[in-house]
């Protein structure tokens, strides 16, 4: 029997906070289902995690700029949303999902999430203070009111050495829930 992600295409899109090591996990494992996995990285994102770590998983080039016109003449944003039946933003930081939440397009990430029309699953993850914050809960209140869907953070140790409410979900289960929106679509 075919796996439900065998030949569907998704984007991961890595944000730049610690937890974007767990995202090669989730990559890995998806590749292994035989998912279409194209990774958009943000300029933070490669501060924490390296570009070529997904590349070899994924065997495809790591997108981090707007403007690529040999790789996509059209736009990257443009492209690859035309292609994608979901993204994953994985850590979805405090900044993405301000930009979000406000429809900031100024970076890769941001506009693609402005172009796609699938499904878009966010995995926030960041310190405890800062999800707890107002302006936070407001834009993912926001979100969710604009039919994107999260995957709230877990508590327990942050590399902030504090525990409290702000780890990024486990890829297991990112996973599950990827299966559960993909076989929506």
């Amino acid at each position: 029997m075919p796996d439900s992600l065998t030949d569907r295409e998704m984007i991961l899109a890595v944000g730049g906070g610690i937890a974007a090591f767990k995202v090669a996990a989730l990559t890995s494992r998806l590749v292994q289902r035989s998912a279409g996995v194209s990774v958009v990285m943000t300029k933070n994102a490669e501060r924490f995690i390296g570009s070529t770590t997904f590349s070899a998983l994924t065997g495809r080039p790591v997108c981090s700029d707007s403007f690529n016109p040999e790789q996509y003449p059209l736009g990257a944003h443009i492209e690859l949303a035309e292609r994608a039946e979901l993204v994953v933003v994985a850590p979805a930081t405090a900044d993405i999902l301000a930009k979000a939440a406000a429809g900031i397009a100024d970076d890769l990430l941001s506009t693609l999430l402005l172009c796609v029309t699938c499904p878009i699953l966010m995995v926030p993850a960041m310190n405890a203070a800062m999800w707890q914050k107002a302006a936070v809960q407001r834009n993912v209140a926001q979100l969710i009111d604009d039919g994107v869907e999260l995957i709230q953070p877990t508590s327990g140790w942050l590399s902030c050495r504090t525990i409290g409410t702000g780890r990024m979900a486990e890829p297991e289960t990112i996973l599950t829930a990827i299966d559960r929106v993909i076989n929506a679509v």
